[in-house]
């Protein structure tokens, strides 16, 4: 039988393979005295994380029933230019180190890794490029649509079903990838503490623009900060920030 990969927190060397289960006591118990600051008093944190997933169910629903329509021409589009499934799903980081599967609108071709594998033992500018943040601004794995609807933010639609389901929150972290995670250090498990969000903090204040160690300064700042208020904020400054497409690519 196959053995399974689980996510093991590292300390501050962020995450390593390891075979077996996920391991997810070791990382809450590391840093306690961290997560019991940020949650305060016992029943004003419920109720916060209460109105938080209230809102995250309820917006969520509703925008997977106003978004349908946009939904199936967009994954008819996507097949009619790139055979093969309209969805992709990527596997991420989630609370508390558990694995989950990101779910997205398809934006590649089916031999995405293929090409990525030439470029980048072919063109040294993409190899430095791709170590720096894991992203291609002119990615050859990316289809006609695809381009479309990276700058547009529309391969994001189906997370409002992560939402929905509970692996993903409205607002939070965007979900960290097993690569990206030693990028964080010991703000890890901060960031890891809470759900990954749809948005946040980091995604409107110019995403793939900024370098990692602003985006793990972001991510740590919203946990310690959060609120419903902060929430609220960052979910009107969405808006703006996708019509404006900065660091979208």
């Amino acid at each position: 039988m196959a053995q399974q990969r689980r996510l093991v927190l590292d300390g501050t060397a962020g995450i390593r393979q390891a075979e077996g289960g996920v391991d997810r006591s070791a990382l809450v118990q590391d840093h306690r005295p961290a997560l019991r600051a940020l949650d305060g008093p016992g029943d004003a944190i419920r109720v916060r994380r209460a109105c938080k997933r209230a809102l995250d169910v309820i917006a969520s629903g509703l925008a997977l029933i106003v978004l349908l329509p946009v939904a199936m021409l967009i994954a008819l589009a996507i097949v009619l230019d790139s055979p093969g499934s309209p969805f992709f799903v990527h596997v991420r980081i989630g609370r508390f180190g558990a694995p989950f599967g990101v779910l997205k609108f398809r934006t590649m071709r089916r031999d995405a890794q293929d090409r990525l594998d030439h470029y980048l033992a072919t063109r040294h500018d993409l190899r430095q490029q791709w170590a720096s943040g894991f992203k291609l601004v002119d990615d050859p794995r990316v289809t006609r649509v695809g381009r479309v609807l990276r700058r547009w933010s529309l391969d994001e639609v189906p997370q409002f079903l992560n939402v929905l389901l509970g692996s993903m929150s409205l607002v939070g972290p965007r979900p960290v990838t097993p690569a990206e995670a030693p990028y964080f250090g010991s703000d890890l498990p901060l960031v890891l503490s809470v759900r990954p969000g749809l948005t946040g903090l980091w995604a409107v204040s110019g995403r793939s623009d900024l370098p990692y160690r602003d985006r793990a300064a972001l991510e740590a700042g919203y946990v310690r900060d959060w609120s419903v208020g902060r929430d609220l904020s960052i979910l009107l400054r969405t808006v703006p920030a996708v019509i404006g497409r900065r660091g979208a690519w």
